[in-house]
């Protein structure tokens, strides 16, 4: 059951508040070269004249890599503050993604190596920033919308982010791309952690564990829904550049992957409008099984329109699924693990897309453009099985979650916007 959000509730609340609008710009446009990056390094490839099964490999090589810093990164966070982890980590990753920009494919091994660099450094900006909300907005409800609002960025950033990439390419070329988007991303962080929330957040106290976040059962379980649901997107990505190569025309591909954005971008800005009562984890079941649902028309493969309308439809349910996501995490991750908990949600979101990208490239090779778009259909409803099957356990949120430090009065945020919470 849903009710229409109050003005003061609004998106434009969440914006009006100090630091908000520059945080939340600051982490899209530092995340751009993560956001774009598979679709980059796609193109450079094949312009270099390397396969399908050589980009997927290198784009999950950059995944994985990227999975592995992620989570380390989150809690270096939690235990260092942003500005010592945030910035080196986005000028190491950039550093690495040039030096792949610069050499090419000719020596595979440097090649791979680059591209590791860049997705092990890569800074967990997107968990930094739910990390902030709390400080910045303070209540629950602004908070909740803040996820909202957050998903719904990173949709702009999924629908503009091609379209400038495919822009870059025209105007120079694919290596260009590559090391514009990559300072892009730099300026990012560093607005982020110049700001007075990133400078001045502390994490709340923490139990020694060395699962940290881990340790939790219903965190595990979302992460292994959403890895498949990165596995789904992962495969469009390689998909929609093998049907825009079918049509002869490869402009198609970005007008693609920018629809996608464009669909998931609408049903944020919807999902958001709304305030939703009952629980988070029965709600994320009804979204990923609607999700799952739209990626299926896309093994129809029509003419070019009616593909772009495909793929607006099967973006509508990402960012209200995703926005849903963090209130799950929240519910679920341990005390003083907020960055890390985050950021693993990031990690396995990025090995699944990894896996969808390696998949998808010999599955289009050895059946044709349908296969790669097959396995993202197969991808969302093993999300949806996930979910159906740990249902009892999401149903239980951890004690030392949100909910449980809230009724210890742990919601307030202080004068110096420490963190009390993950919420």
């Amino acid at each position: 059951m849903a009710t229409e959000a109050t003005a003061r509730g609004g998106y434009l609340d969440i914006l009006r508040a100090p630091h908000a609008a520059r945080l939340l710009a600051g982490t899209l446009v530092g995340r751009l070269p993560n956001g774009t990056g598979p679709i980059a390094m796609t193109l450079f490839v094949r312009d270099q004249g390397g396969s399908y099964t050589l980009a997927g490999g290198l784009i999950a090589a950059y995944g994985v890599s990227n999975a592995v810093g992620q989570p380390l990164l989150g809690r270096a966070v939690d235990l260092k503050g942003q500005p010592r982890v945030q910035l080196p980590a986005a000028v190491l990753s950039a550093l690495g993604m040039a030096l792949f920009a610069l050499t090419g494919i000719g020596h595979l091994a440097l090649a791979y190596a680059a591209v590791v660099v860049a997705g092990l450094f890569t800074p967990p900006l997107e968990g930094g920033l739910r990390a902030l909300w709390p400080s910045v907005l303070g209540r629950e409800d602004r908070v909740h919308r803040a996820y909202a609002l957050d998903a719904v960025a990173q949709e702009v950033m999924f629908t503009v982010g091609p379209l400038l990439v495919t822009l870059l390419v025209a105007l120079r070329s694919p290596a260009a791309a590559l090391l514009v988007i990559n300072v892009l991303g730099v300026l990012g962080a560093l607005a982020v952690v110049l700001s007075e929330p990133s400078r001045a957040w502390r994490s709340a106290a923490r139990e020694a564990h060395w699962l940290g976040a881990l340790r939790s059962p219903g965190l595990l379980a979302l992460l292994g829904s959403f890895f498949f649901v990165g596995l789904a997107l992962g495969s469009i990505t390689v998909a929609a550049v093998a049907y825009a190569d079918d049509r002869g025309a490869p402009s198609v591909y970005g007008w693609l992957m920018a629809a996608l954005g464009l669909g998931a971008l609408a049903g944020g800005v919807l999902y958001g409008a709304r305030q939703w009562s009952g629980a988070p984890e029965r709600r994320l079941r009804v979204l990923v099984g609607l999700l799952a649902v739209c990626y299926l028309p896309l093994m129809l493969t029509p003419a070019p329109v009616a593909m772009t309308g495909l793929s607006v439809l099967s973006g509508v349910f990402l960012a209200p699924a995703l926005a849903c996501a963090f209130i799950v995490v929240d519910r679920h991750a341990p005390s003083g693990t907020v960055t890390e908990a985050f950021s693993w949600l990031v990690t396995t979101f990025g090995v699944g897309a990894a896996l969808g990208s390696a998949v998808a490239g010999p599955a289009i090779e050895l059946a044709g453009t349908v296969a790669g778009f097959a396995v993202a259909g197969a991808g969302g409803l093993v999300a949806l099985l996930v979910l159906l099957a740990t249902g009892r356990v999401l149903a239980a949120p951890a004690a030392a979650g949100s909910a449980a430090r809230h009724a210890d009065g742990e919601a307030v945020p202080t004068a110096v916007h420490a963190e009390k919470n993950t919420h």
